[in-house]
């Protein structure tokens, strides 16, 4: 059983940085795709990052590349989303997912997920 605690989120400036962090309990993150989803007010849930169980790929949604950053610690319990460049538009709540040995980008095809952390970017 995987279980996913977020941490990290808060009340940010545009132009600010934040990181949020995904710890894994009970298995470590070997052999699974963690990704980044969000929901903001009145939308839909987004895909925003995943890096691969493989360990040599990596995705980012259109609207945070090269603004946003997604890793793992080497002992395999953490997986962190730095942000950079914050925008009001990236306010939303972050969800941390993992699937086992599968690379998407949908919400459907991840099965563990974590309670959401708040992100809010003032302009």
């Amino acid at each position: 059983q995987v279980q996913l605690v977020e941490s990290g989120g808060g009340l940010v400036q545009a132009g600010g940085s934040l990181r949020l962090s995904c710890a894994t309990s009970g298995r470590t993150f070997v052999g699974y795709t963690v990704a980044w989803f969000r929901q903001g007010p009145g939308k839909e849930r987004e895909f925003v990052a995943a890096d691969s169980w493989t360990g040599d790929s990596t995705n980012y949604a259109d609207s945070v590349k090269d603004r946003f950053t997604i890793s793992r610690d080497n002992a395999k319990i953490m997986v962190y989303l730095q942000m950079n460049s914050l925008k009001p538009d990236d306010t939303a709540v972050y969800y941390c997912a993992a699937n086992y040995r599968k690379w998407s980008t949908s919400p459907d095809d991840y099965y563990y997920w974590g309670q959401g952390t708040q992100v809010t970017v003032s302009s």
